[in-house]
């Protein structure tokens, strides 16, 4: 018996210490980085960092994380037959997307975040999405800028422009686990640009302005457009986009409005409605005969075009009382491209309307169900004077195996309406299943 209990207590021994050694080396990669998102479903329903200081400073450390999403899909569609549409639409599996995340603590406050597309629809090869730095203290010593910077935040880099709330729940290439649904809104505002952002944070309400180039990438030359065999060179501006939020809660009820705006009076190529490099989550659906997953990567998307003179405003409210989520959108944008600019042509007009309605299930929530309504009005289209619109209802739902690992299935019906009898979208529209596996963290 002595021998027995001896051999026990050296086991358990073992155990922890073997426990203690993984937990140690789980630690080593994904140690805690302040003023960070997580990566997994803790990150839910966050949206910009906060001021807590919940992680202390322990100097400098490396985390990685991952997106990974496998998506099966089976689509149909169909139009009024002017222009042949994909001919061999089929139920199958996409394009496996994945990104790898690294944020950096450099000192107290202070972190490099850097994002790197491994493999996406759009892009065959891996390349950097962006990155920025983030400064939430100053290695300045002084009261005056201890003082400021209990309240602010500075962000400069290369980054997603924060436009808007919906870009904190989209989809972007292989990091899927916010999103509840399979894709992003029909008029998707994502723009990566090299900006920098100053934030004013303090009890739930939250001031942000921010200047950015105004372009996907650099851009050194003089821009100019030949119309009609004339040569028009023009001014490039920056950008100049701000935001205000307040996020209460009331008792068990959360809620949070924001509004949004970004202006640009003579852009080089905005790209604040076609800034996602990594492609739609509806592969194919309205494309041409011809089409490739990989030239012809935003299926089941509009971009109105918006690209030399744009102002772009968004809403959004967010509530969550228990397990009930809700989440809206209102936009709008007015502008025009450099062609119409120098034709005198007037500036369109474009409404977007968005709705998530989400429970969900369980005392952990790891299991939920929800539709999204979805539709943009306007002047879709430079060459027509005329409106257009876009409808789309998508019904599902989701299972977080672990904090992890999620699954989850949607049902999506998407329509074009008065669209000229020579579009590819003329009495459009596609539908059916989409299953996406996910891992995050």
């Amino acid at each position: 018996m002595k021998k027995i209990a001896l051999l026990f207590v050296f086991g358990s021994l073992a155990f922890v210490a073997n426990a203690q050694e993984k937990e140690n080396f789980i630690s080593k990669l994904q140690p805690e980085i302040q003023y960070t998102r997580p990566g997994d479903k803790t990150g839910m329903n966050v949206f910009e960092t906060s001021k807590d200081e919940t992680v202390p400073y322990e100097g400098l450390k490396v985390k990685f994380g991952a997106g990974f999403t496998q998506q099966f899909q089976t689509l149909t569609h169909t139009n009024s037959g002017a222009v042949p549409l994909y001919p061999r639409l089929a139920p199958g599996f996409g394009v496996a997307m994945a990104n790898l995340m690294m944020d950096v603590q450099l000192a107290d406050g202070i972190k490099l975040n850097l994002e790197t597309y491994l493999s996406s629809r759009h892009h065959n090869e891996s390349w950097v999405k962006g990155g920025y730095l983030q400064l939430d203290k100053l290695p300045f010593k002084g009261e005056f800028w201890d003082n400021l910077m209990k309240n602010a935040t500075i962000k400069l880099g290369h980054m997603g422009i924060n436009y808007g709330d919906q870009h904190f729940r989209r989809s972007d290439g292989g990091n899927t686990i916010f999103n509840p649904f399979a894709e992003n809104y029909i008029m998707d505002a994502f723009a990566t640009e090299v900006a920098g952002e100053f934030y004013l944070k303090n009890n739930g309400l939250l001031g942000m302005v921010g200047i950015s180039n105004g372009l996907i990438n650099g851009g050194y030359q003089h821009p100019q457009v030949v119309i009609s065999g004339q040569t028009h060179k023009y001014h490039r501006n920056p950008s100049i986009y701000a935001k205000g939020a307040i996020d209460k809660n009331i008792g068990d009820l959360r809620v949070r409005g924001a509004a949004s705006i970004y202006y640009n009076a003579s852009d080089g190529r905005s790209t604040l409605y076609g800034g996602d490099r990594t492609g739609s989550n509806y592969f194919f659906v309205m494309e041409g005969a011809t089409a490739n997953a990989k030239d012809n990567a935003f299926s089941g998307r509009v971009d109105p075009g918006l690209t030399n003179q744009i102002r772009a405003i968004q809403l959004n409210g967010f509530m969550k009382f228990h397990g009930l989520e809700l989440f809206g959108t209102y936009e709008n944008a007015k502008g025009r491209n450099v062609s119409e600019r120098f034709t005198n042509s007037p500036k369109r007009n474009v409404n977007q309307i968005a709705l998530d309605a989400i429970y969900r299930l369980g005392a952990k929530e790891n299991v939920y169900i929800g539709g999204r309504y979805n539709t943009v009005n306007g002047q879709l289209l430079a060459s027509s004077a005329d409106k257009q619109s876009v409808n789309r209802i998508a019904i599902g739902g989701g299972w977080f195996l672990t904090k992890n690992i999620l699954l989850k299935a949607e049902y999506v019906d998407q329509k074009y309406n008065d669209y000229p009898s020579t579009s590819i979208f003329n009495k459009g529209g596609f539908k059916g299943g989409v299953v996406e596996a996910v891992i995050g963290f």
